[in-house]
């Protein structure tokens, strides 16, 4: 078991120090801090919840930028070491082709929990500038934010473990999209005359992951109370998701042939 988690925390390491060697994460984090900083000069436009126009689109940019880097950095994790040729080497040795998955999904979460701390401080800089008010439930939307990072680089190892990286963006921002409006295809279809679009509607919604619960802007820059029980529910089910995804990505993976 040990030698599992030493081979799996080298890898994540490994992809730690190669993923902040990647330009295109700068890029996108450089354009995140620059959407924050701009929401301070749309604050001063408005004479009206100056505060909350700021937190919003500083909290808006964070989760946008933030699945960017998720996708488009986890799209290449599995390609980028056939492309090298460097897997040959890494399964070589003593490490299994779960280990590696593994390894690489945790690195790469990592590296985005990172970028995720530096764009937090950001947001609370700009707030600071601004006397904008902080509290609990800035953290709380920050978090889950991160959470929602994890299941998107979950959900972007699956598809490079078998599909191009072109396909698996695809695919991953196909997924984004639609884990987002699943809610509301829910409600509509509860409006629907049709129960048999109503059944259709209520188990997407069942299948596929809900990434609008890990959306908790309006609540945190409103001061309005979250519900324990729903943040909680969204929490388990964000970790359910990262393990369900991973654990499908890992037979996909295993049963590869790279000759």
């Amino acid at each position: 078991m040990s030698h599992h988690f030493r081979a799996i925390a080298a890898i994540a390491i490994n992809t730690v120090r190669d993923a902040v060697r990647n330009k295109v994460l700068y890029i996108l984090l450089f354009f995140a801090l620059l959407l924050i900083g701009t929401s301070f000069l749309l604050a001063t436009l408005s004479y009206v919840e100056r505060e909350r126009i700021l937190q919003d689109v500083a909290l808006a940019a964070i989760r946008l930028f933030g699945a960017a880097i998720a996708i488009f950095i986890g799209v290449g994790l599995v390609h980028r070491e056939i492309d090298r040729r460097t897997i040959y080497t890494i399964l070589s040795k003593p490490v299994s082709r779960v280990d590696f998955l593994v390894g690489k999904y945790l690195g790469l979460v990592a590296t985005l929990w990172m970028q995720l701390l530096v764009m937090a401080m950001g947001f609370v800089a700009v707030s600071w500038l601004t006397e904008a008010p902080l509290a609990a439930g800035h953290a709380i939307a920050l978090a889950m934010t991160g959470l929602e990072l994890a299941v998107l680089v979950a959900i972007a190892t699956l598809f490079s473990s078998f599909a191009t990286p072109f396909l698996a963006a695809c695919y991953s921002v196909g997924l984004y999209v639609v884990g987002h409006v699943t809610r509301d295809l829910r409600a509509l279809g509860a409006l629907a005359d049709s129960e048999g679009v109503t059944t259709l509607t209520v188990w997407l919604h069942r299948i596929l992951p809900d990434l609008a619960s890990f959306n908790w802007t309006i609540e945190a820059v409103h001061g309005l109370p979250l519900p324990p029980a729903e943040v909680g529910w969204a929490a388990v089910m964000g970790v359910g998701w990262c393990i369900a995804f991973l654990t499908v990505a890992a037979i996909v993976f295993d049963r590869r042939d790279f000759r």
